[in-house]
Parts: structure tokens; sequence; C-alpha cells
């Protein structure tokens, strides 16, 4: 009993501790590849790992995408055509 108290001392000492994971696209990438591989002949484990590292390159490139956006001048309106006289 004193071994688990340990353990979740630790462990609880250590989650509050750690700094912030940005994972948000490693998390659902490893959701959807955990569901496919384990479709795919019971490969769960190895669905969820390639698609953690899929789902985190996908959306660090989303996240560079948009920041070119928000970098880029708008383009000048298109000018107006002229009345009919």
């Amino acid at each position: 009993m004193r071994v688990k108290a340990i353990i979740v001392t630790v462990l609880a000492v250590s989650a509050f501790s750690a700094p912030p994971a940005y994972a948000v696209g490693c998390l659902s990438g490893a959701l959807a590849g955990g569901v496919a591989g384990h479709y795919a002949g019971h490969h769960a484990i190895l669905g969820a790992i390639g698609g953690c590292i899929a789902g985190h390159h996908l959306r660090k490139q989303e996240e560079l995408r948009k920041q070119e956006q928000a970098v880029k001048p708008a383009p000048p309106p298109a000018p107006s055509p002229a009345p009919i006289q």
C-alpha cells in the first residue's frame, strides 16, 4: 500500500511540474491512426505512433501556412470600371 502511495505522489508532482505539451496534431493523429491500425490487422499501437507523427507534421505545416498568410499584405483592390456616359 505504501508503494502505491509513493507512486501516486510522484506522478502527481511530475504532472503538475511538467511543461505544457503542444500535441494537438499528435493526439488527433494518434486516435485516427490507432483506429485505422486496429482494423488493419490489430496493429493499433503502430497505427497510433504513425498517426501521431503524421498529425504533428500536418499541424505544423498548417500553422506555418497560417503565419505566412498573416504576414503577406492583402492584394490591392481591383479598379472599378469607368461609368458609361
